[in-house]
């Protein structure tokens, strides 16, 4: 494929952003074209379960760039204007009715909140979009009694941020730990003793099966025969890959966009980054998709580069994935991959204090670490994954 002239990027948000700025750090001139489904400049959306909903922020805190700095990115900014289809053949990005057309795409559509099913009472809330964020501040303004369904990152911190603001809070996760899947069966039990402690009722290992209200919901019915009376609920069980617009496309789908080593999708001149992106991560040999913040921008980094190397040499992206929340003050951070099975080791602080490092280690080598309120240390742990380290030498600390 020859250099790109025209480059669209599907997916205005912290991906679709980064990848544009990359590409004109990296020297490209050619031209931009950003399509974004929502009708504001990017945003941060960590900010959407925290300050902003705490109302500690003014929405236009989170702002990625100041508007009047967009016009050295030099780029057509298409706001409000979705991808809607992909024609490969024609090398052009369907919106609705028109044609955009690429030599190169980049997707970063990002992903969509999964929902209950059937037909939801007024009051029952999903986190994802700034409208979302200020549409559950406002009903947290009326002193509202909140549940928060799934305990996961997002569902965490909007109990915590809710408890925060003295409201009555009930936290509802159908596992038997909140994030049993990142961290482990000992360390989710202490998210959930966070919570606790901090005021919020946690109702672990139960399923929602419905609402009691109408026309607005004023209980959660659970499984197990409890109701959990509510004004608000926030349902955070997840995300799913936008991907519905490439149905038909050819483009290669599995749990978001399938791509190689250097982010590149299964059609030439065709790359993803951020929550979309399924690539396939050589540090690890697997096919993973990775919702977090700093991944964003990482790949965002590696997609540039990559399009800008065309058939040239250009570095895998192999990323040791890392992730943070907080929730109740305290700052909960992972980086690496943990599995069920692996050793678990406090090497620094205590539980008890809420101040602590653990290291994972599986097959003798360190895997993942998790830091509360240890921001250096987890970096510091992060790049001994990286280096590889035996999980023997990373136990005498990281500057073994």
């Amino acid at each position: 494929m020859s250099a790109p002239a025209r480059v669209v990027v599907a997916g205005g948000s912290l991906a679709g952003l980064r990848a544009l700025e990359a590409l004109r750090r990296g020297g490209f001139g050619g031209r931009v074209t950003v399509l974004g489904a929502e009708d504001t400049l990017p945003y941060d959306r960590p900010p959407l379960s925290k300050e902003i909903l705490a109302g500690k922020w003014d929405p236009a805190r989170a702002a990625l760039r100041k508007p009047e700095s967009y016009a050295e990115l030099d780029a057509q900014w298409r706001l409000g204007t979705p991808a809607t289809g992909l024609d490969l053949a024609g090398r052009a990005v369907l919106a609705g009715d028109e044609r955009v057309p690429f030599d190169a795409l980049v997707i970063a559509t990002g992903a969509a909140p999964r929902r209950l099913p059937g037909p939801l009472p007024r009051g029952v809330h999903v986190l994802r979009t700034l409208a979302d964020c200020l549409s559950i501040r406002d009903a947290f303004d009326g002193g509202a009694r909140v549940a928060v369904v799934g305990a996961g990152f997002i569902g965490g911190e909007v109990a915590a941020t809710a408890r925060g603001r003295g409201l009555d809070v009930t936290l509802i996760e159908a596992l038997p730990v909140p994030l049993e899947r990142q961290l482990g069966a000992a360390m989710g039990a202490e998210v959930a003793a966070l919570q606790r402690d901090c005021g919020v009722d946690v109702r672990l290992g139960v399923g929602v099966t419905g609402f009691e209200g109408a026309p607005r919901v004023r209980a959660v019915l659970l499984a197990d025969g409890s109701a959990v009376p509510a004004d608000v609920v926030v349902v955070g069980i997840g995300v799913v890959p936008e991907t519905g617009w490439l149905a038909g496309s050819g483009l290669a789908l599995e749990d978001g966009v399938l791509c190689d080593e250097r982010c590149r999708a299964s059609a030439p001149g065709v790359y993803a980054a951020g929550d979309v992106a399924r690539w396939w991560n050589p540090r690890y040999r697997e096919a993973m998709r990775v919702e977090h913040w700093t991944h964003a921008t990482e790949q965002a980094d590696a997609v540039a580069a990559s399009l800008l190397a065309g058939k040239g040499p250009c570095a895998p992206f192999a990323p040791v994935p890392y992730f943070w929340s907080d929730q109740h003050g305290v700052k909960i951070q992972l980086a690496g991959r943990t599995q069920p099975g692996d050793e678990l080791r406090v090497v620094d602080g205590a539980l008890s204090e809420r101040r602590f490092v653990a290291l994972y280690g599986r097959a003798g080598h360190l895997v993942a670490v998790l830091g509360w309120n240890r921001p250096r240390l987890v970096m510091q742990f992060r790049q001994l994954i990286r280096d590889g380290a035996s999980f023997e030498d990373a136990l005498r600390g990281p500057a073994a």
